[in-house]
């Protein structure tokens, strides 16, 4: 097994960060906007001023995560649009499945709403992940 390139997992990650932010921002803060915003009146509550640059870090560090996923995968289950496709879904499994499946069961966050986004979220994870493998190669061996 080769080494981990951390440049390419960066940037690769890089990659697949701006892929979920794209993917949340159309979502969250376009597609579904008004009912988040309904959600937060029904609560009397609203999102902290920082929160949104927050977010956007947050997820650009979410796309690293997935990259390194792919990278470490890579020499077992080989390279390509699979194991990309994999390490997206498990990546979405865990950042964002179960999280959302805790939030609705907890009475966090609404349940059709939130398993919307959950769902369509797995589409930008899976591109997410093949979009940054893209970018992805092992080091050359010296």
């Amino acid at each position: 097994m080769g080494k981990t390139n951390l440049g390419r997992v960066i940037l690769g990650g890089l990659l697949a960060g701006l892929i979920l932010n794209i993917f949340e921002y159309v979502l969250n803060g376009v597609v579904f906007a008004s009912q988040w915003d309904g959600f937060e009146k029904m609560l009397g509550r609203h999102m902290r001023p920082g929160a949104i640059p927050f977010f956007i870090v947050s997820t650009f560090v979410m796309g690293i995560g997935v990259i390194w996923l792919y990278a470490v995968a890579r020499p077992r289950l080989g390279p390509g649009a699979k194991t990309a496709t994999l390490t997206g879904f498990a990546f979405w499994l865990f950042a964002y499945a179960i999280p959302a499946a805790n939030d609705v069961v907890a009475g966090l966050s609404p349940g059709r709403l939130t398993v919307t986004v959950t769902v369509i979220l797995l589409v930008g994870a899976i591109l997410a992940s093949i979009g940054g493998a893209w970018l992805y190669s092992e080091p050359a061996n010296p």
